[in-house]
């Protein structure tokens, strides 16, 4: 008996194998279940019997008081997350810099639960979440229920490899019918049900929950001979486990950014949620070459998609002043997770802007992050109206000082004209000391607002002053020796800014950090830009008639005048210290793409030369676009632009163009 039942144990495991790693069943359901009865009967009549490899040991049912810490022998770090293309291309250009030619392997980013398994000839001894990457926790007892984890490998080695436990998307549905008819809470997305399952003190309660997984890191492949990342991949399946048939070996960067294009498309009709593309260097000899920082390792790196949408309720709306009057109407939420953050507030433009939408308080909207980063309301779930909403109203009055708001004529916003308005003055006292702006360190939003409350910054000059109060500073709450000093500092420091910056922190509407910078090469000093007449601002590229207005307008105002006057007695640098912007014919006024991988020039160096020449860089090709410059394996720019029929250079023409 005790041979019939290894014989059955080698069978379920093949089945297993067959069914959930290679997606190919080789029996049928029915025999499956007949096979598995038929051992269970054979283990309860002899429990001495029982083998930890047996496919009974998914079932769960072991129950622990707790987890128990587990240190990770080779830490599981996490890795360094990039958000756009250029990112990607300044990974792939400093990877180069350290003198390697990349290979690079391409892998789905699964949102789940990432795990860490043990085997002992051949046999799982112990599985661990990764924690804060040196010490996690035990899970073993969960994780053996999960079937396509294999208890025993094909070959009796030792060996630690790593992976993602998730949860199905139609895993999720078929459990939330289940709990939704039991009148139970609904779990609300894969990862968390994933999670959530894994953390059962119960395995019988995660083996209900039916989890898969996909491993995809062999941490020290040298002491198994494998050179490259997709050998170590291979080795992992031929063992047993299961790998994500969709990963790629990719010859350059603009092959990795095909084949995120190319998921990004293909998201939604996957059976599982990925939040992204992992991209690793194959070579295990490069990987050590580029070694770690103290977080990350060097040698690979995640692209985040753009969240998928959320639901929540529109509580409320308020309003905000900003730093030039500008009124806010913004979403307070109910607080919702979006992209890995809780969201509780959005901002909804203008009035025009909700009305369009057709927004009302108490409304279910859809919520997204632009670009990973923004909070932005989407859409009014029509469908979920009560009939208890309440109509949007735009207030007529400043919510700060209650002043009669205005609204200028062929704009959308709403202002409030009160230049002594409280919110104004804070508003436009964070935005100056801002990192995009005068850049001052330890100056940020909540200490600007308890200076200014304390009296002690009631202005942009009283920013430079401060050292006037270094011993008041000492009895606030902290505020030690060492912050004190490295603040004032910071200020000193911010003195010798290049132009460009003080132009944005001087909150000049509709001038922002990148029409500065034009400003400041163009007009090289403060005094050059205040006397411009608006007929040379606006022939100026990308400089149009209301930048140029406002500009003109700023300068006109005394209180303005005299703003910069003060700042330049108390020592601030008033000119550009960039390069001069040249005119050149191959590059004023002319719009380029780059696109491949360049070898000559980085990608910023690059940029920094066209912009110095007068002309601009953008990301995609379009009709507008008059050069693109092509480096090696350029992609489907280089396509785009031939079908276009736009100018195209090779990096070697694009250097020859350049003055000498």
């Amino acid at each position: 008996m005790q041979d019939r039942m290894n014989e059955l144990i080698d069978i379920i495991n093949e089945a297993d194998y067959n069914y959930h790693t290679l997606d190919n069943p080789t029996i049928t359901d029915q025999e499956y279940d007949k096979y598995l009865r038929e051992l269970f009967e054979i283990e309860e009549a002899h429990p001495e019997w029982v083998r930890e490899d047996s496919p009974t040991q998914h079932a769960g049912g072991k129950i622990i008081e707790g987890f128990t810490k587990v240190e990770h022998k080779i830490p599981m770090m996490s890795l360094s997350d990039v958000f756009s293309e250029d990112e990607l291309i300044k990974f792939d250009e400093r990877i180069k810099k350290e003198g390697v030619n990349p290979k690079y392997m391409c892998e789905l980013k699964i949102d789940g639960l990432s795990v860490s398994l043990l085997y002992e000839k051949g046999k799982l001894v112990r599985a661990a979440t990764r924690g804060d990457g040196t010490v996690g926790e035990d899970i073993t007892h969960n994780v053996k229920t999960i079937k396509v984890i294999p208890l025993k490998l094909k070959e009796e080695v030792d060996i630690e490899v790593r992976g993602e436990i998730f949860m199905n998307k139609k895993t999720l549905e078929e459990l939330n019918a289940k709990r939704k008819a039991k009148g139970e809470p609904l779990l609300q997305n894969c990862r968390n049900a994933a999670a959530g399952s894994i953390r059962q003190l119960d395995s019988k309660i995660a083996a209900e929950r039916k989890l898969d997984n996909f491993i995809y890191h062999l941490p020290n492949p040298l002491d198994y001979n494998l050179h490259t990342h997709a050998e170590a991949v291979e080795y992992m399946k031929n063992l047993g486990f299961k790998t994500n048939p969709n990963n790629r070996l990719v010859n350059s960067i603009e092959e990795v950014l095909e084949y995120i294009e190319e998921k990004g498309k293909l998201r939604k009709s996957l059976p599982y949620d990925i939040d992204g593309v992992v991209i690793k260097v194959n070579s295990i000899a490069d990987q050590n070459k580029l070694g770690y920082t103290a977080k990350y390792p060097k040698w690979a790196t995640a692209y985040k998609f753009p969240a998928e949408e959320v639901l929540t309720k529109l509580t409320d709306i308020i309003f905000t002043v900003g730093r030039t009057g500008q009124i806010t109407p913004n979403a307070v939420l109910e607080p919702v997770i979006v992209a890995g953050s809780t969201i509780s507030r959005a901002t909804l433009h203008n009035e025009d802007y909700v009305l369009e939408k057709d927004l009302k308080i108490g409304d279910i909207v859809s919520i997204r992050k632009a670009g990973d980063v923004i909070p932005e309301v989407v859409e009014r779930k029509l469908e979920r109206r009560t009939g208890k909403e309440k109509d949007f109203i735009m207030i007529t009055e400043c919510p700060m000082c209650n002043t009669k708001l205005i609204k200028k004529e062929g704009q959308v916003d709403y202002y409030c004209p009160n230049s002594k308005c409280p919110a104004r003055h804070i508003e436009g006292l964070i935005h100056f000391a801002s990192r995009d702006a005068m850049n001052i360190d330890g100056l940020g939003d909540r200490i600007m607002e308890d200076f200014y409350n304390f009296g002690f910054i009631g202005n942009i000059a009283d920013i430079y002053s401060l050292k006037e109060h270094a011993e008041d500073l000492k009895r606030l709450e902290g505020f030690g020796e060492k912050s004190i000093t490295n603040l004032l500092e910071a200020i000193e420091k911010s003195k010798e800014n290049s132009l460009e910056r003080l132009i944005f922190a001087l909150g000049i509407p509709h001038v922002g950090a990148k029409t500065a910078k034009i400003l400041a090469a163009n007009f090289e000093t403060m005094a050059n830009l205040e006397k411009a007449p608006e007929e040379e601002l606006v022939n100026i590229p990308d400089i149009g008639g209301i930048i140029a207005k406002s500009i003109i307008n700023y300068f006109l105002d005394d209180h303005h005048k005299a703003i910069v006057e003060e700042l330049k007695d108390l020592g601030l640098n008033m000119n550009y210290l960039g390069k001069k912007v040249e005119k050149d014919e191959n590059f004023s006024n002319k719009t380029f793409v780059l696109t491949g991988s360049l070898q000559i020039f980085t990608r910023e160096e690059a940029k920094e030369k066209i912009e110095s020449l007068g002309g601009k860089t953008v990301d995609s090709v379009s009709k507008k676009t008059s050069v693109v410059i092509v480096g090696e394996n350029p992609g489907s720019k280089y396509e785009k632009a031939k079908n276009l029929g736009i100018e195209i250079w090779t990096e070697e023409e694009f250097k020859e163009k350049l003055p000498e």
